[in-house]
């Protein structure tokens, strides 16, 4: 494997300048960084462009492991623990980052009882990348991210996201209501998050072809997408909290859908990992 030893070098340049939304979006590249994240990119053959990594990457067996991976890799290189560092963004580094390509997707999406989300400015990188993570685990179709919502190739949504980023399917649009209304013309039905007029979450009937809106932390969904949905839902709580952050709320209703739908057969202790 090769080393870089300059940060002149115009790949360690292109990393520095992804860490901006800006030029993740000009250059169609975004960040992974982490034994976990390159070991899934790599096991769901995402296109991955270069990977550095530093002496610090084998000092973790699975750092090792992920190595032998990558012999055969043509663009891998070894960096100093002074050049990785000033790539980075973390704090604690495993010694190893990769830049990817997106995974751009038509929003023209045909019915075929599909179960979508769409994002109405999900602002907070966590919320963003638990609710990836979530529609992952519920077999979710896609997510629709909405104008105003984070970046979904932002360095922390992608961290946050343990790997998922690489198995659901991403829609972007500028234009939520354009979007929305596309969809309803084909016969999407849209069930939008909020407390005003609305019914239980399990009162909803999830068949055919139907989308979730989930509005921002602070707003909720935009009155004008609220107008044009068929229902509006709500989670019922019997405690004393006001509501739930977007992350939440869009898992618990994910798993009411799938649930509905028959995908969830049993859930137990078990088999619900908590990290």
């Amino acid at each position: 494997m090769m080393e870089i030893s300059s940060s002149k070098n115009p790949l360690v340049k292109e990393i520095k300048s992804l860490l901006k939304k800006k030029y993740r979006w000009e250059k169609g590249l975004f960040i992974i960084e982490g034994i976990k994240l390159v070991e899934e990119a790599l096991d769901n053959d995402v296109h991955i462009k270069n990977i550095l990594y530093t002496d610090k990457l084998i000092t973790y067996t699975d750092g090792i492991n992920l190595l032998e991976k990558l012999k055969n890799f043509k663009s891998c290189f070894r960096v100093s623990e002074s050049l990785f560092n000033e790539i980075t963004n973390m704090e604690n580094s495993q010694g190893i980052i990769g830049v990817a390509y997106f995974q751009i997707r038509n929003l023209d999406i045909n019915r075929g009882n599909r179960f979508l989300l769409f994002l109405d400015g999900i602002q907070d990188p966590g919320n963003m990348g638990t609710i990836i993570r979530s529609a992952d685990a519920f077999n979710i179709d896609g997510i629709i991210i909405g104008e105003g919502s984070v970046d979904a190739y932002n360095p922390k949504v992608v961290r946050s996201t343990m790997g998922s980023i690489f198995r659901v399917p991403l829609y972007f649009t500028k234009d939520n209501m354009e979007s929305l209304e596309l969809l309803k013309s084909k016969g999407f039905k849209i069930y939008s998050t909020s407390l005003e007029g609305s019914v239980a979450n399990y009162d909803i009937e999830y068949k055919d072809d139907f989308i979730i809106v989930i509005g921002s932390e602070s707003q909720g969904v935009n009155r004008n997408i609220l107008d044009i949905s068929d229902k509006r839902i709500k989670i019922p709580m019997p405690g004393s909290a006001e509501s739930l952050n977007a992350g939440v709320a869009a898992s618990i209703i994910m798993y009411e859908g799938m649930k509905q739908r028959g995908k969830i057969l049993s859930f137990t202790t078990s088999n619900a990992i908590i990290d």
